[in-house]
């Protein structure tokens, strides 16, 4: 993947009137992870993965371990010592050869990074060849505490699946009540990007069982997330339980409103992204972390 903007970037860049800001922004676009980000992906205990299944379907899933189960034995090299429960909608996906965008977040220091390349299945986990390793500020990032399952002494884990093609009532709840998300999407070329998205909760809205609204908010300029979706509308939702460790999985299209009338209603919007829900899948108990309460980011607008 090479390290420059392509035409879908460019587009929103330009419509936003955005590109010069985002040509300074390139800088934090590169093919190599140095020391310091080597270490805080050895400190972590969580990174998001994006994918497409055969169907053409882009998911985003969360993997998970002890400190150390991220490791880059060279600059452009991550292992990962895990991977996807059975049932998760990515695990055939990564089984194999795959595309992926990966974003490690830690949200007790509000830092993340952005990893994307090539991944294939060895040793009961993943190698992933890099592309593209991305900085991002700490914007919207509500801080949390990791805490185990021990000091929770939540019961064994279910892995109960439920799926389906729109939102239950409890899954349009857990929807408004969130103040996380990560969204995956791809290029037209199928290079797959993951990233993060934050607000006080209510920022998502839920106007249909099938349909989701949500605020752009002020950020690096890149546009990395909208970009794509300016050359394929395919994306895939990942909602995190970060109190009961299930996860709730949405795959669907999204699409860019640019319409300032709409957008004005919305505190904080520069733009909004409009949601269309056509595959669910959330399973209880996926991932043994669990989180303590949110620290809302001071960055986070109000919600109406």
């Amino acid at each position: 993947m090479a390290r420059q903007y392509h035409r879908g970037e460019l587009a929103v860049q330009n419509r936003a009137e955005l590109a010069h800001q985002a040509s300074h922004a390139l800088a934090g676009i590169g093919g190599t992870v140095p020391p310091i980000a080597a270490a805080f992906l050895a400190d972590q205990r969580m990174i998001v993965v994006g994918g497409t299944d055969a169907a053409g379907r882009i998911w985003a899933t969360q993997l998970t371990g002890a400190p150390g189960f991220l490791r880059t034995p060279d600059p452009t090299t991550l292992t990962v010592d895990a991977v996807p429960h059975p049932k998760d909608p990515l695990a055939e996906v990564l089984g194999g050869p795959a595309t992926v965008g990966m974003i490690a977040i830690e949200p007790a220091t509000r830092r993340r990074m952005r990893l994307n390349g090539r991944s294939t299945p060895v040793d009961g986990g993943l190698r992933v060849d890099l592309d593209q390793v991305i900085s991002n500020c700490p914007k919207y990032i509500q801080k949390r505490e990791v805490r185990t399952l021990r000091e929770t002494e939540t019961a064994p884990a279910s892995h109960a699946v439920t799926r389906g093609t729109s939102l239950t009532p409890a899954q349009q709840a857990a929807l408004r009540a969130t103040d996380t998300f990560f969204v995956a999407t791809s290029d037209g070329s199928g290079n797959t990007d993951a990233s993060h998205r934050g607000g006080n909760p209510g920022f998502v809205e839920v106007l249909s069982p099938t349909l989701l609204r949500w605020p752009d908010y002020v950020g690096n300029a890149m546009f990395l997330t909208l970009g794509n979706l300016e050359l394929r509308s395919a994306a895939g939702l990942l909602v995190p339980g970060w109190d009961n460790g299930s996860t709730l999985h949405l795959s669907g299209t999204a699409r860019t409103v640019w319409d300032t009338a709409e957008i004005s209603r919305v505190p904080g919007a520069q733009r909004l992204v409009e949601f269309t829900v056509t595959d669910v899948v959330q399973i209880d108990d996926a991932v043994p972390l669990r989180w303590s309460a949110p620290a809302y980011s001071r960055f986070n607008p109000p919600v109406s």
